[in-house]
C-alpha cells in the first residue's frame, strides 16, 4: 500500500466483526482505515456518498458490503483459483473496494456510468495499493454485458442500490460464468418482489437460489441478499440495448394469449440507472 493511513476516528465495535465471523488482519485493517480517509477526501470534491463517518462508514459501507459474502471471507485461505468479481453500479466504490480489501485473492471489475465517480474510485484504489486487482470500466452495464471482456466471465456479480430487482437481474446474469452467482443487495423484500424476480429470471435462464435476511448492527434496518444462479448460457438477446431494462423490466409486460410477452429489443434513452426505490443498502 502507499502512504500510512491517517487517523480516522474511533474503531468500530468488535461486535461488528463477530457478526461477520471474520476479523481483518493488520494489512486489511490499515486499508479499511485508509479507505475511510480516501473516501472522505474524495467526497469533498465529488459527491459520492453521505456514509463516510463513524458507524455510517463501518456499518453502512463496510459491513453492508461484506455480510452477503461471509462464506467467502472464511474460505479465503483455500482454493487455488482467483475469484473474478464484478460490481455493477459501484458509485463511490462499494461494495467493490471493501470486497477487494477483504478478499485478497479476488480480481475486481467495477462498473459505473458516471465518469467522475469512476475516476475517484480509480484514484482511491491506487492509493490503497489495489490497482493491480481492481479494474474500472466507465460505461453502462448493458455494454459490459455484451463486451467479450465481461460477458460470461465472472464467478460473482454483485449490485447494491442500483435498480429494481428484475432490472438488476438482466444486468448481472449475462456477466456470469458457468456455475457463477449473482448477488442482489436489497433492503425490504417480500412475496411480490420474489415473484417479479422469478418472472424476470426465467428468460435469462437463471433461477432464484436463496434469499437471506439480516438486521444490520445498531438497529440500522433490515437487508436481504438475493442470489441467482444461471441454468445455462444467457440468451444472446440479453442484456437488451441501453435503457430498455429500466423502461420495460423483464416479466412486467402484459399477458398475450396466456403467455407473458417480453420483447428482446427496442430503443430507449441512454440515461443512468435510477436508484432502487426500495431503500436497499443506501449508498447515501
Amino acid at each position: 500500500m502507499g502512504a500510512s493511513p491517517r487517523p480516522c476516528g474511533p474503531p468500530p465495535d468488535p461486535s461488528l466483526w463477530a457478526a461477520l465471523g471474520w476479523t481483518p488482519d493488520p494489512s486489511q485493517w490499515d486499508r479499511l482505515q485508509a479507505l475511510n480517509e480516501e473516501l472522505k477526501s474524495w467526497n469533498a470534491r465529488v459527491n459520492l456518498t453521505r456514509l463516510v463517518e463513524g458507524d455510517d462508514y463501518w456499518i453502512g459501507q463496510i459491513f453492508d458490503s461484506l455480510w452477503p459474502l461471509r462464506h467467502l471471507l472464511t474460505q479465503e485461505g483455500g482454493g487455488a483459483e482467483t475469484l473474478q468479481v464484478i460490481d455493477v453500479g459501484t458509485g463511490g466504490g462499494f461494495p467493490g473496494l471493501a470486497v477487494a480489501i477483504a478478499l485478497p485473492r479476488a480480481q475486481l471489475t467495477l462498473v459505473d456510468s458516471v465518469g467522475r465517480k469512476i475516476e475517484a474510485v480509480r484514484a482511491m484504489a491506487a492509493a490503497l495499493g489495489l490497482a493491480d486487482r481492481v479494474e474500472l470500466r466507465w460505461e453502462r452495464v448493458e455494454r459490459s454485458g455484451r463486451s467479450p471482456e465481461c460477458r460470461g466471465r465472472f464467478d460473482l456479480a454483485i449490485a447494491r442500490a442500483v435498480a429494481a430487482a428484475p432490472v438488476v437481474a438482466e444486468y448481472l446474469v449475462p456477466l456470469l460464468a458457468p456455475g457463477g452467482q449473482a448477488v442482489l443487495y436489497r433492503g425490504q423484500w417480500g412475496p411480490d418482489d420474489q415473484r417479479a424476480l422469478e418472472r424476470a429470471a426465467a428468460p435469462l435462464r437463471a433461477s432464484l437460489e436463496s434469499v437471506e435476511a439480516i438486521e444490520l448492527p445498531a438497529g440500522r434496518g433490515v437487508r436481504h441478499a438475493v442470489r441467482l444462479r444461471p441454468l445455462g448460457p444467457c440468451p444472446a438477446a440479453y442484456p437488451r440495448p441501453v435503457g430498455v431494462a429500466l423502461k420495460s423490466p423483464l416479466g412486467s409486460e402484459p399477458e398475450r394469449g396466456g403467455r407473458r410477452f417480453n420483447p428482446p429489443g427496442g430503443g430507449a434513452p441512454a440515461h443512468p440507472p435510477a436508484a432502487s426505490a426500495d431503500g436497499a443498502a443506501d449508498r447515501g
